[in-house]
């Protein structure tokens, strides 16, 4: 069932949005947690992309929100928060704000979430918005390389970053505290050797006596992931 929607749209018809999104495309998928199934029944998608948008904002897939970026589709969005295994007392590093919809998210399931993105006018944006929904104290969002981290705040229980990179950056691993989790989008092998940023396999690492050790979960297709510990900004 597709439900179109405007600025006016009630909370109720959203909330129905919601449910359907939830049921269909992460329950019906194989999402079991309930605290992140809950988490994403209760953020309001819609509100983080323009409002010619909204009546695609619970579609099965991603949407644009300018400079080249997108939010993700949703089932990533939960499926990634469901790899990292929140509890509820963790400090939590992403990489990538864009919109600020993951970072709502994550902000609704742990202590602390710190987000950097590195281009300046989404993270203003992303603040903003964040700011205005309300219930979002806990989410800091900062401007820079995400590929860098952010080595004053370290270290970080869990982290994600949402955009494709390379190889997982040393920089992140090393941010990571013992027996924490890290999600992240890398190209596979074949795409690293035609130098191509457009296919990757989402991987779960856990630090471990000081090492990661990472597994691939499944493939997906993310926006590249910029920067010194990334792909160069002219690579394909």
């Amino acid at each position: 069932m597709r439900h179109d929607f405007d600025c006016d749209t009630s909370e109720a018809l959203a909330a129905t949005r919601r449910e359907e999104m939830v049921a269909r495309q992460m329950r019906g998928r194989g999402i079991r947690s309930e605290r992140v199934l809950s988490v994403m029944l209760a953020v309001p998608r819609h509100e983080f992309v323009a409002a010619e948008l909204w009546a695609r904002a619970y579609d099965d897939g991603p949407l644009p929100i300018g400079e080249g970026q997108t939010i993700s589709q949703p089932f990533m969005v939960a499926s990634m928060t469901e790899a990292l295994e929140l509890t509820g007392g963790e400090r939590v590093l992403e990489v990538g704000t864009g919109c600020g919809y993951q970072a709502a998210v994550l902000g609704r399931l742990a202590r602390e979430v710190y987000t950097i993105e590195s281009r300046a006018a989404l993270a203003l944006a992303a603040r903003e918005r964040l700011a205005r929904l309300g219930g979002y104290e806990n989410v800091h969002v900062h401007a820079g390389d995400g590929t860098l981290g952010l080595p004053e705040l370290a270290p970080f229980d869990a982290i994600l970053v949402a955009a494709g990179a390379p190889e997982i950056p040393a920089p992140l691993v090393a941010q990571l505290a013992e027996g924490g989790r890290i999600v992240v989008p890398v190209a596979d092998a074949a795409a690293r050797r035609r130098d191509s940023r457009d296919v990757q396999q989402l991987v779960r690492g856990r630090k471990l006596g000081g090492e990661l050790r990472a597994d691939a979960l499944y493939a997906c297709r993310f926006v590249p992931l910029i920067g010194v510990h990334g792909w160069p900004a002219n690579a394909r």
